[in-house]
C-alpha cells in the first residue's frame, strides 16, 4: 500500500503558502520593469562597458571557465592570491579571503570563530547571514537594540568577567534602513571589555569610505577589527565577498571555514572581473559623491512631504509605511507610474514595519527622482481621500 506521504507534504506546504497570502507576505519572482529602485548596483558598473570588456578578457585569457573543484582541490588558481592582495590592500588589512558570497563569507567567519562557549553580540536588525551564522555557531547569543549603544556597553559588562572568546557583529550601511553603525564607537566598547569586532560592509563596499573603502577604513579601525566583509555583488557588480583580515585569520579561515573548504571555487575569470571592478570603484569618487548629495536631497524631500524615512543618511531611503497591504498598494502604484519598487515585508523587516525601500544609484537621473518624489505625493492625496471617504 502505498504511502500517503507526498499527499499531505504538498497539502502542508500549500496550507503554509496560503497562510502567507492571507497576511500579504506571499513572494514571487517578477522581473524588473521601469526605473530600477531595488538594485544594489549603486555605482552602475552592472552596465559599464568598461567593466563588460574586462570580463570578456578575463574570460579568453582564462584557461578554463569552470571552478572544477573546491580551492583546496582543483579549483583554485593564481589570479586568486592576486586579487586577494590586492582587496586586502582596499579594505586595509593585512590579507583577505574570497568565499562565494557575502551569505558564505558571514556563515563561514561566524561558524569557525565562535564555539558554544562563546559569546557574541549581534545588533537586531542584523543581516539574515549573520543571524543564521551565529545560530549555526552555537555561541551563546545577545542581541541589543538597534544601534543601541548603551545597551551594548550593559551587556559586554555583564561578560567581562567571563574568560572565552566574545565578538561584537554588526553591518556598517544597514541593508532596510539606511543608517550607520557608529563602528569607532563599538570598536572602543568591544575592546574595553576584552571582545572582538566583525563589520559586514555589504552596503558600503565601493560606496562609502575614502575611495569608497568602507566604513571601518574611514573610521581609521580596519586594522583593529577581527574581520571585515566586503561582498562584491552590489557595488562592484561581480560575485563573491572577500573576508578581510589578518594573515593569521586567512590561514585560519582556509583551514576551517567550511562555507570555504567545502565549496566549488568561482571560475578564475571572476576573480579577473573582481578586480577590473575594483579598480573602476576606486576612481569612482565623483559618482560616489553625486550618489551622497542626491542621496541626502531625495530623503529631504520625503521627510517633507510626511514620510518617516527613520534615521537614513545613505544611499538607502526607506519610506516606513506600517501595514503589509498598504505597502503593497503603494509599490503597485508606483509601478504603474514606471518604477520598480517593491514592498518590504516581515519577515525581512520587523511586523508592523513594512515599508518602501528605495536604493539609489549612480544611474537614476535627477528628473526620475523628482517624478518620484510627485508620485508618492499623489499617492499620500489618493490615501488620504480613499481613508476620508471610508469615514464619511
Amino acid at each position: 500500500m502505498p504511502s500517503n506521504f507526498h499527499d499531505e507534504f504538498q497539502r502542508e506546504l500549500e496550507t503554509g503558502l496560503r497562510e502567507l497570502e492571507a497576511k500579504s507576505e506571499s513572494r514571487s519572482l517578477t522581473e524588473i520593469r521601469g526605473v530600477n529602485l531595488c538594485s544594489n548596483d549603486y555605482l552602475g558598473l552592472a552596465e559599464n562597458p568598461a567593466l563588460k570588456e574586462a570580463v570578456l578578457e578575463a574570460v579568453r585569457e582564462s584557461g578554463r571557465i569552470g571552478g572544477t573543484g573546491s580551492r583546496l582541490l582543483s579549483g583554485h588558481a593564481a589570479i586568486w592570491n592576486e586579487v586577494e592582495e590586492e582587496f586586502a590592500r582596499f579594505a586595509g588589512t593585512e590579507a583577505a579571503l574570497c568565499f562565494g558570497s557575502g551569505y558564505a563569507a558571514n556563515l563561514g567567519v561566524l561558524t569557525s570563530l565562535l564555539k558554544k562557549e562563546d559569546v557574541v553580540f549581534s545588533d537586531e536588525l542584523n543581516h539574515a547571514s549573520l543571524i543564521d551564522g551565529i545560530r549555526l555557531s552555537g555561541a551563546r547569543k545577545v542581541i541589543y537594540p538597534h544601534l543601541d549603544l548603551n545597551a551594548l556597553e550593559s551587556e559586554l559588562q555583564k561578560y567581562e568577567g567571563e574568560r572565552c572568546r566574545k565578538l561584537v557583529v554588526t553591518e556598517s550601511v544597514f541593508s532596510m534602513d539606511g543608517d550607520v553603525a557608529p563602528v569607532t564607537e563599538i570598536f572602543a566598547l568591544a575592546d574595553r571589555y576584552g571582545a572582538g569586532a566583525i563589520v559586514d560592509e555589504a552596503h558600503a563596499t565601493a560606496v562609502h569610505g575614502p575611495s569608497g573603502r568602507g566604513i571601518a577604513a574611514a573610521s581609521g579601525c580596519a586594522d583593529f577589527l577581527v574581520a571585515s566583509v566586503h561582498p562584491c555583488g552590489k557595488a562592484l557588480a561581480s560575485a563573491g565577498a572577500f573576508v578581510c583580515g589578518s594573515a593569521v585569520l586567512k590561514e585560519h579561515l582556509i583551514n576551517h571555514a567550511r562555507t570555504f573548504v567545502f565549496s566549488t571555487a568561482q571560475p578564475p575569470y571572476m576573480a579577473g572581473q573582481i578586480r577590473a571592478a575594483l579598480r573602476l570603484a576606486l576612481a569612482m569618487d565623483r559618482e560616489r559623491d553625486e550618489l551622497h548629495a542626491r542621496s541626502k536631497r531625495f530623503a529631504a524631500a520625503l521627510r517633507s512631504q510626511g514620510w518617516d524615512t527613520g534615521n537614513s543618511t545613505t544611499q538607502i531611503v526607506p519610506a516606513l509605511i506600517g501595514g503589509n497591504e498598504e505597502a503593497l498598494a503603494a509599490a503597485d502604484f508606483l509601478q504603474q507610474e514606471g518604477f520598480a519598487v517593491r514592498a518590504i515585508r516581515p519577515p525581512t523587516v520587523p511586523q508592523g514595519s513594512a515599508r518602501l525601500r528605495f536604493s539609489l544609484t549612480a544611474g537614476i537621473p535627477e528628473d526620475a527622482l523628482l517624478h518620484l518624489e510627485d508620485s508618492l505625493h499623489r499617492w499620500c492625496d489618493l490615501e488620504y481621500r480613499s481613508a476620508t471617504a471610508g469615514r464619511a
